[in-house]
């Protein structure tokens, strides 16, 4: 039995918290190098995006060629050994920072988006949400030029294709209201819903440990619940490449692909599941 499979056994009832790490063997790329440093410009701010009529054409322009590969991105073994776990009922709840919705499509329940989701899209002035499969019907029909231009794949829906005249991206408004559509996920500089961490602390005061896969936490939004956990005496172990900000706190560190690190969990199940002797 490897240290993760102890950890996981010894500790019954888990708070997970997942990251970007866990979606990348899906083909969604990360944001941050094993340092924890940005691998690339940083994501747009919410004051930017609400402010700048031209920063919401770049961004929308450049989700028109992103959307598609996210789309259709499919749980891997990160995202099903969770969710196996989850039917052994040894996850009290499972916190993403991800907005790719994976962790639902693997079979996971109990989980709280604690940046959103990036299928759907809300008008800041009305509340209006409609499916991000409907708005990039409406996107693609005003700028049908766009659709076939190159581009790379970047995080989150996002795509490389800088030298463009984004000022020229026929954007809609809120079909209700004329509001500023932005997608339904938290912003680098906007808060997260008060209700969600509620959730994640009340989950890590009862459970028994908390298990970190695939992030650095180098956000606060994520490294607030292993602060919480080290406080209240709660073992910590994490599954990341690289770095971490909690890493002074960790009872367990494993640095390996999320998936891989994870595989026991769906060849051995029942043993895993098993009460510690």
């Amino acid at each position: 039995m490897n240290p993760l499979q102890q950890f996981i056994q010894t500790h019954p009832r888990l708070t997970i918290l997942t990251g970007a790490g866990v979606s990348t063997q899906s083909g969604i790329p990360d944001y941050r190098d094993a340092d924890g440093a940005w691998k690339r410009a940083q994501p747009v701010q919410f004051k930017a995006f609400m402010d700048s009529e031209f920063v919401r054409q770049r961004y929308w322009a450049r989700s028109l060629r992103g959307w598609p590969h996210f789309s259709s991105a499919q749980p891997n073994g990160a995202h099903r050994a969770l969710a196996s776990l989850e039917t052994q009922g040894r996850i009290d709840l499972l916190v993403t920072q991800n907005v790719d919705g994976l962790h639902g499509q693997a079979g996971s329940q109990r989980v709280v988006d604690l940046h959103g989701r990036l299928d759907t899209v809300r008008c800041m002035s009305c509340n209006h949400n409609p499916a991000r499969s409907e708005f990039q019907t409406e996107l693609a029909r005003r700028n049908p030029d766009w659709i076939a231009l190159d581009a790379s794949v970047a995080p989150d829906g996002d795509a490389d294709m800088e030298g463009r005249d984004f000022a020229a991206f026929d954007l809609p408004s809120c079909p209700v209201c004329g509001g500023i559509l932005k997608p339904d996920v938290v912003f680098f500089g906007e808060s997260v819903p008060g209700e969600r961490v509620e959730a994640a602390m009340a989950s890590v005061e009862r459970s028994d440990a908390l298990l970190i896969i695939g992030s650095s936490l180098m956000v606060y939004s994520g490294y607030r619940f292993a602060a919480a956990a080290s406080l209240a005496g709660k073992p910590i172990a994490a599954v990341n490449l690289g770095r971490t900000r909690a890493d002074d706190l960790l009872a367990l560190k494993v640095q390996e692909r999320c998936a891989d690190a994870l595989a026991f969990l769906l060849d051995h199940p029942r043993r895993t599941a098993a009460s510690s002797p």
